[in-house]
């Protein structure tokens, strides 16, 4: 990591999460995205995610979101030590808000990562709602992470995360697959394709007529 800012203090956070799953995940939503437009990210986390983005698609104007201060601190000092001019400033979108999309702009992209396991399932709908009402005519948005599938999971180590969740929140974990896209789908979305990515998480790709 590069040295500290200005301040003495190096704001980056690093999710080890975030550095084993980006590439596969960047080489998915790159061969999905448009080649111009406006990108958004729901719940940027550290930032690791949409700096690999920003320089692998740099004809997007990226725009990450993070209800959390901490978080978009360390997005907006991974995007000066990158270098990236086409990341905008992180703002604080919450989208377990209903109408939280109401003030977005029309979007061509939208990519949420690793969130929905994390959230209500409350939360999960205004999330993949406020995606579609986001995006713009044509647009693409990509839905990544962990899913049952027909109500189960797909590997021990998947079963016992989930029940970790569940212990600490019994309104979290893991959501069904088949429910994430109906929801989409009734929200106004295509379902483009499901991608089978490492680790048994899933990558869903929706597109808005």
């Amino acid at each position: 990591m590069a040295g500290p800012s200005e301040t003495g203090v190096d704001a980056r956070r690093s999710a080890p999460a975030a550095q084993r799953n980006r590439e596969a995940i960047a080489r998915e939503v790159l061969k999905l995205a448009p080649e111009r437009g406006r990108a958004l990210e729901i719940a940027s986390g550290s930032g690791e995610h949409i700096v690999r983005f920003a320089a692998l698609m740099p004809g997007l104007d990226w725009h990450p979101t993070d209800p959390d201060p901490g978080q978009r601190a360390s997005i907006a000092a991974w995007t000066e030590a990158e270098g990236l001019t086409n990341i905008a400033p992180p703002r604080p979108v919450d989208v377990s808000n209903p109408g939280w999309a109401e003030q977005e702009p029309p979007t061509d992209l939208v990519v949420l990562v690793n969130l929905l396991h994390l959230v209500t399932d409350a939360a999960a709908w205004s999330a993949i709602d406020g995606i579609a009402a986001a995006l713009a005519p044509g647009g693409t948005a990509v839905i990544y992470g962990p899913f049952l599938r027909d109500g189960e999971t797909t590997s021990e180590g998947d079963a016992a995360f989930h029940r970790s969740l569940r212990e600490r929140d019994p309104r979290i974990g893991y959501k069904d697959v088949i429910d994430v896209v109906a929801r989409a789908v009734a929200a106004g979305l295509c379902h483009v394709e499901t991608v089978r990515m490492p680790a048994n998480n899933l990558l869903l790709a929706f597109a808005k007529d």
